[in-house]
């Protein structure tokens, strides 16, 4: 599937520092960096934050975006993005220069779907893994299917089914999902431990009063 190209209007940045930045995010824009080998040196620019985390909430993490600053257009990835501590919005992101073609590493999202049998509990060990692919068709998610699995039953990276134009780049022995027995707790063990600590106590009472 081919990846959606989102449009952002950019305008080109020439002050610098926290308090420009800050002066940014108040006016409702963020700051951001193009960089990439194509590139003689890094262009710095600011895009409009409703519209950036527009991109970022329906495209994801590594979305790709073809940047318009002031007519000169970049074809773009997401690279990295510096979240607020509080309130998780955009600070700055840097956008990596890309070609039409060319591949890229890239970290995507595992999810499962599916249900285990009777009896297990499914532990998810890995939340990414690391690919590559065509900058054009990379991954969203990758979607890895539980049904049926056993206690006992794994899902290394080695197992996952690659979508097109898409290689492993994690270590295939990289352990996804594991099934195993649900913890519960041993309270029959518990009621033991109480009753014998209880026991104990009054002991230690009725010796204190007869001393």
């Amino acid at each position: 599937m081919a990846t959606h190209i989102s449009n952002l209007d950019a305008s080109a940045r020439h002050e610098f520092g926290k308090g420009a930045s800050r002066r940014l995010r108040r006016a409702g824009r963020i700051p951001a960096v193009i960089y990439g080998n194509e590139l003689d040196e890094p262009i710095h620019i600011s895009v409009d934050s409703i519209e950036f985390h527009a991109v970022l909430r329906n495209h994801g993490s590594n979305a790709v975006v073809d940047i318009d600053v002031e007519g000169d257009k970049h074809l773009t990835m997401v690279k990295a993005v510096d979240q607020n501590v509080l309130t998780l919005d955009a600070d700055h992101a840097d956008l990596l220069a890309i070609r039409r073609g060319e591949t890229v590493e890239v970290e995507v999202p595992v999810v499962t779907e599916g249900t285990v049998a009777p009896g297990g509990m499914l532990m998810q060990d890995v939340d990414v893994i690391n690919v590559e692919s065509d900058v054009l068709s990379i991954p969203e998610e990758i979607t890895v299917s539980v049904e049926g699995l056993a206690v006992g039953d794994q899902i290394t990276a080695g197992d996952i089914r690659m979508p097109a134009n898409t290689t492993l780049v994690s270590d295939p022995d990289t352990l996804i999902v594991n099934v195993v027995v649900p913890e519960v707790a041993d309270t029959e063990s518990d009621n033991e431990d109480n009753a014998e600590a209880e026991g104990e106590s009054t002991e230690a009472e009725s010796e204190s009063n007869a001393e």
